[in-house]
C-alpha cells in the first residue's frame, strides 16, 4: 500500500454582510494563505454571495457564504479555526471531513461480500 492519503476537508464560513466587496476578497484571501501556509492543497474557494440566515446572527439577517474544499493535515483547521474565532468579519464557521471515493468503494465491497 502506498502512503496514506490526507483526508479532504470542507470549511463554510459566513462573514458579515456589511463588509465590501474588497474586504471580503481581502479575508478570502487572508485565510486561503493561512491553509497554505499549513500544508493544505488542492485549495478550492467558491464565493456564494450574500444570502439570507436561516436565523438572526450577532444581529445579522444576511451573511456572505464561502466554501472552501481542501486535503492537507488536520492541524491545518485548527489554526484557521482558531484565527475565524478571533474575527471580526467571521460570524459563523464549520469544517467537515469528506469520504474519499476510495474509502466509500472499499467499504461498500467489504459488505457485499
Amino acid at each position: 500500500m502506498g502512503k496514506p492519503k490526507s483526508p479532504v476537508y470542507e470549511t463554510m464560513y459566513i462573514l458579515r454582510p456589511d463588509l465590501g466587496e474588497e474586504r471580503t476578497e481581502q479575508t478570502i484571501e487572508k485565510y486561503r494563505a493561512l491553509l497554505n501556509e499549513q500544508g493544505a492543497e488542492q485549495l478550492e474557494i467558491q464565493h456564494r454571495g450574500k444570502r439570507r440566515l436561516a436565523y438572526e446572527i450577532n444581529k445579522h439577517r444576511d451573511g456572505i457564504y464561502i466554501q472552501m474544499n481542501y486535503v492537507g493535515p488536520g492541524t491545518c483547521i485548527a489554526v484557521m479555526e482558531r484565527s475565524m474565532k478571533m474575527s471580526e468579519e467571521v460570524i459563523r464557521y464549520l469544517t467537515l471531513v469528506q469520504a474519499a471515493p476510495e474509502e466509500v468503494s472499499e467499504s461498500e465491497e467489504s459488505v457485499e461480500e
